[in-house]
């Protein structure tokens, strides 16, 4: 009997169960089907309204910064040279690369025993020419008043002669006084023309000792300045680059021992676009020198110079373009040749030019500006300039407005937008509470009572503040927003 009773109580409490899930699922598959029946409702568009960045179109006068990259190079450079071959004995103290040296500064010397053996016979050469030079001029005076000497004896030689013709005409005289007399003025002719060629020979001494002396001098020169040679001194002040001088070392003639830079005298090499080196011409068609800004990024402290540029390059130069532009640096703190800089270099100013970000235009050279209903409208611009993130236009259309930032794919003109201003000068926001008129406030209360989904504490809590006289402006375009207007 226990077995039969609890039995029957399995098969009605089944019998229960199955019948409420048929319930159930009737239920369900009504409540699918009113749903499906019942018409849906409609609800009208509403106009999508779009925050965007705008900036104030602003015509002034800008001066354009061209920015390119050059290379840091110094204007002196010296190549330290042995002049002679021979021992180097001598070299200045830490002479290494990055030395800093004074202008005159001995910086090395080569062994001077062979330079101070050829001065020192040159010395010698030049004291035996001098005491030649001495010598002919002693002779060539001698020779000279032996000259004087034999004319004397021609005028003597001459008076006896008119003595024994005058004696002869007087029929005094013999006529061979008179042929001795003549026979002796011959003689002293002759003597007065060997003394004249010995005078000559004596000048001609003089002339020959005078040439061997110069000659003599300009080898004592030469040997003071190859002795001179054998020490090598700075030029001017800098630092020692590429050394290869060791103490004891044999030195070859011409052999490059050091470099030496000056490191005040610093310039900037940069290449330019034709294009921008058309802009840095002046009317006549010479180059501008304009003022230059260079910069080296470094780890906690950037290095900056100015500059004026100086001149250009003659040629452009087999496989390159542009053109190459060096600029003169101004106290160049800190910079060394072969550093990579970037250059900043001012243009001549433009007039009636405004700056806008870069992102503003498009490919076609329009940009989005807000008319007075709030939409945009595209206006094309004469882009001038492109500096790094920024751009110079020129456009009469966008005079007193103002343009958006920023264009993306969703804007385009006719778009409803609202402005954000910079530094947080926007539009006006919707007040707080709005005051509701009565065919309003009984729409918004028919919609939520309607809303079957919303919970009933929510529900109540709505329509408590649409019953008030100033209802919160964000609950009721929240409400609207639903209502599709």
């Amino acid at each position: 009997m226990r077995f039969l009773r609890r039995t029957l109580v399995g098969m009605f409490l089944l019998s229960v169960t199955v019948g409420l899930l048929a319930y159930a699922g009737s239920s369900f598959y009504g409540s699918v089907q009113e749903r499906l029946a019942r018409e849906d409702r409609v609800r009208p568009a509403r106009e999508r309204v779009l925050a965007v960045n705008v900036v104030a179109y602003q015509p002034q006068e800008i001066t354009p910064v061209l920015s390119v990259f050059g290379e840091i190079q110094s204007s002196r450079l010296l190549e330290i040279r042995a002049p002679a071959s021979g021992q180097i004995t001598e070299l200045a103290e830490g002479f290494a690369d990055g030395a800093q040296v004074t202008a005159g500064q001995l910086l090395l010397r080569i062994d001077p025993s062979a330079a101070r053996s050829a001065r020192d016979v040159a010395i010698t050469t030049l004291r035996e020419a001098e005491a030649e030079v001495r010598d002919a001029a002693r002779a060539l005076e001698i020779a000279r008043d032996e000259v004087q000497a034999a004319r004397d004896q021609v005028d003597l030689r001459a008076q006896a002669l008119t003595r024994q013709e005058d004696l002869l005409e007087r029929g005094v005289g013999a006529a061979q006084g008179v042929e001795t007399a003549a026979l002796a003025l011959s003689s002293a002719e002759q003597a007065v023309l060997s003394r004249r060629q010995a005078a000559a020979q004596a000048e001609a001494r003089v002339d020959l000792s005078a040439t061997r002396l110069d000659r003599v001098r300009i080898d004592m020169a030469e040997a003071e300045r190859a002795l001179a040679e054998t020490e090598l001194r700075a030029e001017f002040s800098g630092i020692l680059d590429n050394t290869s001088a060791v103490k004891g070392r044999l030195a070859n003639a011409n052999e490059q021992l050091a470099m030496l830079i000056d490191t005040t005298a610093l310039e900037v090499a940069f290449r330019v676009s034709t294009s921008q080196y058309a802009r840095l011409l002046d009317a006549s068609g010479s180059l501008l020198q304009a003022e230059v800004r260079v910069s080296l990024e470094v780890l906690g402290a950037d290095l900056e110079a100015t500059g004026i540029i100086v001149r250009e390059s003659a040629a452009v130069g087999e496989g390159l373009t542009g053109r190459l532009l060096f600029a003169r640096l101004e106290a160049p703190r800190g910079f060394r040749p072969g550093d990579f800089v970037t250059v900043e270099v001012a243009e001549p100013p433009l007039e009636r030019v405004a700056l806008l970000p870069a992102t503003s235009v498009n490919s076609a050279s329009l940009v989005l500006s807000v008319n007075g209903d709030e939409r945009l409208e595209e206006i094309p611009v004469q882009i001038l300039r492109r500096q790094g993130d920024d751009i110079l236009v020129r456009s009469r259309d966008l005079a007193g407005r103002e343009v958006v930032a920023e264009r993306t794919p969703l804007l385009g003109a006719g778009i409803k937008v609202r402005a954000l201003r910079p530094g947080g000068a926007q539009e006006p926001e919707a007040p707080a509470f709005v005051e509701l008129t009565a065919e309003r406030r009984a729409a918004l209360v028919a919609f939520v009572e309607g809303n079957q989904r919303m919970p009933a504490d929510a529900k109540a809590r709505i329509l408590g503040q649409l019953k008030e006289d100033r209802v919160p402006a964000g609950v009721v375009e929240r409400i609207e927003s639903r209502m599709g207007g």
